[in-house]
C-alpha cells in the first residue's frame, strides 16, 4: 500500500514545485499542506475537508485525487465520522441525498398554515354570499354599498400606525434571512442557500474583504476557523474560537444554531 504523504511529496519534488506554489494555486495553506504530506491528520479540520484538501492538492501534482482520497477513507477516516445515524420515524425523510445536500422535505408549517387559512377565508365568503345575498333579489344599489363598504374596510386594515412595520403573511420576505461575511483573516467558507444551492462553493476568503450580502430562508454554512464576523439581518456575530471546523444554520424562526462536527455540510 502505497502511503498517502509519501505519494504527495515525491510527485511535489519530481516536479520542482515548492509547498508555496501549491499554496498560492489551491487555496490551501501551506500548514494544511505539510501536515498531509506528514500525514499529520490531527493538525487538519474534519474529516470531510482533508478530504478536500486531499484530492485538490494531488489534482494540482497530476495524481489521481479520488484514489488517494478513497485510500485515506479506508485507512485512517474514523468510522464513526463517516457513518450518518440512522434516525427512526419522521425524521427518515431528512437523509443525505447524493453530494451531500438534503432531500427535500414537505411544506413548511407556515406555509401549510398561510393555505389553511386561505381556503377558510374563501369557505366563509361563499357561505356568507350564499345566505346574505338572497339570490338575486337584493337592488343594486345593496350590492354596490356592500362592495364599497367592504373595500373601506380592507383599505384601514392595511393602515399601520406610526412606527409599525408591514407585517408579511408566513413564508413571505418575511421568512428571509440577508447575510454577509467579514473575515478577519484568512478562512475557508462553505455556504449553501435553499435548495442546495452553492453560494460559497469551498473557497478561503481573505482577510480585509466583504462578501456580498446573500438571501435565502435557509442557510447552511462551514467555516474552516472562527477568523470570520457573520452579519445576519444587519446584526454582526462573533464566531467562538475553535480547534476544528465550525458550522451553523441560519433562519428567521430559529435565528444561529450551531452544528455537530458530524453534520457540517460539504460543498466538495
Amino acid at each position: 500500500m502505497t502511503e498517502i504523504g509519501e505519494t504527495l511529496r515525491d510527485a511535489r519534488m519530481r516536479a520542482r514545485i515548492d509547498v508555496s506554489e501549491i499554496e498560492a494555486k489551491t487555496k490551501i495553506r501551506a500548514k494544511y499542506l505539510r501536515a498531509l504530506q506528514n500525514e499529520e491528520w490531527g493538525l487538519l479540520p474534519a474529516p470531510t475537508f482533508v478530504k478536500s484538501f486531499l484530492r485538490t492538492y494531488a489534482q494540482a501534482l497530476g495524481l489521481d485525487g479520488k484514489a488517494l482520497v478513497e485510500e485515506y477513507r479506508l485507512n485512517h477516516e474514523r468510522s464513526n465520522e463517516t457513518l450518518e445515524p440512522i434516525a427512526s420515524g419522521p425524521h427518515r425523510t431528512r437523509g443525505r441525498a447524493p453530494g451531500g445536500g438534503r432531500y427535500p422535505t414537505g411544506p413548511s408549517r407556515a406555509y401549510t398554515a398561510a393555505v389553511a387559512g386561505v381556503l377558510a377565508l374563501i369557505v366563509v365568503l361563499v357561505v356568507a354570499l350564499l345566505v346574505g345575498g338572497g339570490g338575486s333579489s337584493k337592488p343594486a344599489a345593496d350590492q354596490s354599498s356592500s362592495k364599497a363598504a367592504s373595500h373601506n374596510a380592507s383599505h384601514r386594515g392595511h393602515e399601520r400606525a406610526p412606527g409599525q412595520g408591514t407585517q408579511s403573511a408566513p413564508g413571505t420576505s418575511s421568512a428571509i434571512v440577508a447575510l454577509s461575511l467579514r473575515p478577519s483573516a484568512r478562512v475557508y467558507v462553505c455556504l449553501i442557500g435553499d435548495n442546495g444551492r452553492k453560494v460559497i462553493p469551498g473557497e478561503e476568503l481573505l482577510p480585509g474583504s466583504s462578501t456580498h450580502t446573500y438571501h435565502a430562508r435557509r442557510f447552511e454554512i462551514t467555516l474552516g476557523n472562527s477568523s470570520v464576523t457573520m452579519v445576519v439581518d444587519g446584526r454582526a456575530r462573533t464566531v467562538p474560537s475553535s480547534s476544528q471546523a465550525i458550522g451553523y444554520t441560519i433562519t428567521k424562526a430559529s435565528g444561529r444554531k450551531r452544528l455537530p462536527v458530524g453534520k457540517l455540510p460539504t460543498c466538495t
